[in-house]
Order: structure tokens, then sequence, then C-alpha cells
């Protein structure tokens, strides 16, 4: 996966511990985890208690637009492990999910599909953030 737009990306620490952590167990072909090493070597870390409330982490029910297509969608993003195919799921080790990681509200970024094409995010909503909730297990 090629990021062809490159906003800032806020992590928490408890997430990047848990997805190192995450990748070091995975296979070396796992698809997507060099692109997720790349995003959170560049994303600015902070304390979970201190993120910002409108920022994409870990287990946040979030609302984003894909374009070219206009396609509205709405999804929990998950690590692979809790992963169960639903659609209202998104794992951190695909594309999109890798793109949405540490994204604001309002913000976007592009990369390129396996075809060719330039595919984009938009955030539009987190209607639930564990860290503004208070849920820092999750």
């Amino acid at each position: 996966m090629e990021i062809t737009t490159r906003p800032t990306i806020t992590v928490s620490e408890r997430d990047l511990n848990r997805l190192e952590a995450m990748l070091a167990s995975l296979s070396g072909d796992q698809p997507g985890a060099d692109a997720l090493r790349e995003e959170l070597d560049r994303a600015q870390i902070t304390r979970a208690e201190a993120m910002p409330p409108d920022v994409v982490t870990m287990n946040s029910r979030i609302r984003f637009v894909v374009e070219p297509a206009g396609r509205e969608v709405e999804a929990t993003l998950v690590y692979p492990r809790d992963f169960t195919g639903s659609p209202d799921q998104l794992s951190v080790v695909a594309p999109a999910g890798i793109a949405v990681l540490g994204l604001a509200v309002g913000q976007q970024i592009e990369w390129l599909a396996p075809n060719g094409q330039t595919v984009r995010a938009r955030i539009l909503d987190i209607p639930y953030q564990p860290e503004r909730a208070g849920d820092y297990l999750l």
C-alpha cells in the first residue's frame, strides 16, 4: 500500500505498544504489516488520557467516506484477532484500517489501490472513541 498524502496522525502510547506487539507476532508476509509499521513510525505519540476526542484510535467507531466511490462507511477499527469478517468491522491491517488510524475528524488520506487507482478516505465522525469514554482497557 503506497500512501500518496501523509496527514499528521496521532496514536496513543497504549495503541502503539499493542500494535507493535501484534506486528512482532505476525508472520513476515502478512499483507499490510509493512504499511502499518510505516504509519506508526511517523505518528505523533500521546498518552491515552491526553488523546484528543476527535482522533481515530483502536476500537473507535468511525464514520468515513471513501472516494471516488462516494461510499459512506461506519465501522469499528479492530485488531486482526478481533476481526470476525463483519461488515461493520475494519481490521487495522487492511488498507482502509491503516489509512484511518490516527486521523482526526475532517482529515483525509489517499493511497494507491492495487489496481493503481487513487483511493481517498475522509473522517466524518467518531461516534465512539474508547479514550473519550474512559474505556482504557479496550
